[in-house]
């Protein structure tokens, strides 16, 4: 079995030297982020910037000029909220509903194998008091798209991002629904593009660019994937989008973003749950609930950037406030690149493969620059410290 290597300096442009920001403890090898002079990340500079810098009452004027232009004078929905039910969606479709009088439509599409507690979560959701929709595409073409997805982007989750950004226009469009709700801007978040960061939306190309993976749903059909298959995983047409005058906004430039603080609003008022034991992976109990796959989407992270899970939550813990680097180094060191054993089997099933062919997807996707081999292991050749 032969499985192409991978370059991923070039496919991604990553720097070879590794370098760790000097405040929190994600690297250079995230895709788009920057570093100043001083060592320090986009986006920490970024959170300093929202902390210190931004006038969020004026922020929250702003929203309420947005939601004031588009309420429903007829108690029809008049805002979409992609939501699964977990902490942030659930966060912002309440507060936009019973905060601010806005009537959403919430809207989310199936996760790839649903886990009972995401299922439970989004009932409890629903039950507050919110219209929803839920979109699912055929179970075989998941398994298609999932498993070509692991193989030649380096991400089992890519055919779910692709409806998590795409279904949603579509209801939209059938409901003459213009705003869409989003919660945080990832871009600036995490560590961007950071011309994005003074924008309350995000225009559809710098969507597509950011979270495609240079792989538009239309590539697949040279993978015997036919236009009938992909058409609900498609965008609508961008006439139509232009002509409804649609537009993806984020809660997180009106609001200050604090996923910690969404997870406690939502125990409280949406009937959020966690996890008994830890997310494989990383440190916290409220984080990837509602898919079984979801763990492979962070160790395939792991594997082609040398940043799992734990080093995005610790590094967002740091920003907000909530620990120390120091902390963040040990809770790195000890859980990042766990392997996601719980659903491993569920895995391999749905992706038609075996252990064989999956570890050696995996190393394809292992950069030199990042990994080296010692006594038939591999290791990272640097680590946070």
């Amino acid at each position: 079995m032969i499985i192409k290597k991978r370059n991923l300096i070039k496919i991604y442009n990553l720097p070879k030297k590794v370098i760790f920001c000097k405040k929190c403890v994600i690297s250079n090898q995230r895709p788009r982020i920057t570093f100043n002079k001083k060592g320090i990340c986009s986006a920490c500079q970024y959170a300093e910037f929202k902390r210190n810098k931004i006038n969020w009452k004026k922020r929250e004027e702003q929203l309420l000029r947005l939601l004031d232009k588009h309420r429903s004078k007829t108690n029809k929905n008049d805002i979409i909220v992609p939501c699964s039910g977990g902490k942030d969606g659930s966060w912002v479709a309440h507060q936009l509903k019973f905060k601010y009088g806005m009537n959403p439509l919430c809207v989310t599409w199936s996760p790839i194998v649903p886990t009972s507690l995401g299922k439970k979560n989004l009932t409890n959701f629903i039950n507050t008091g919110f219209d929803h929709v839920m979109g699912k595409p055929k179970t075989q073409t998941y398994k298609k798209l999932t498993s070509l997805s692991f193989s030649e982007v380096g991400d089992p989750f890519q055919p779910f991002i692709y409806g998590q950004y795409n279904y949603p226009v579509k209801v939209a469009l059938e409901n003459n629904i213009s705003v869409m709700m989003y919660g945080e801007n990832g871009e600036v978040e995490y560590g961007g593009d950071m011309k994005y960061a003074f924008k309350p939306y995000n225009d559809f190309e710098a969507r597509d660019k950011h979270y495609f993976s240079k792989f538009p749903v239309d590539v697949w059909k040279k993978y015997n994937l036919s236009e009938k298959e992909l058409l609900e995983f498609s965008s609508p047409k961008k006439s139509e989008v232009l002509k409804n005058k649609i537009r993806m906004y984020f809660f997180g430039y009106y609001k200050f973003w604090d996923p910690q603080e969404n997870f406690y609003y939502c125990k409280k008022n949406t009937g959020f749950q966690v996890n008994e034991d830890r997310t494989e992976g990383t440190y916290s109990k409220y984080a990837s609930l509602d898919d079984k796959l979801d763990g492979f989407h962070y160790y395939l992270m792991f594997i082609k950037f040398g940043i799992g899970r734990a080093t995005s939550d610790a590094a967002h813990e740091v920003r907000d406030g909530k620990i120390t680097r120091e902390e963040a180094v040990y809770l790195v060191n000890k859980y990042d690149g766990e392997f996601p054993k719980k659903y491993f089997d569920i895995f391999l099933k749905f992706c038609g493969s075996d252990k064989k062919k999956f570890n050696l997807i995996i190393d394809s996707w292992r950069s030199p620059h990042i990994w080296k081999k010692h006594k038939n292991k591999w290791k990272l050749k640097y680590s946070v410290s």
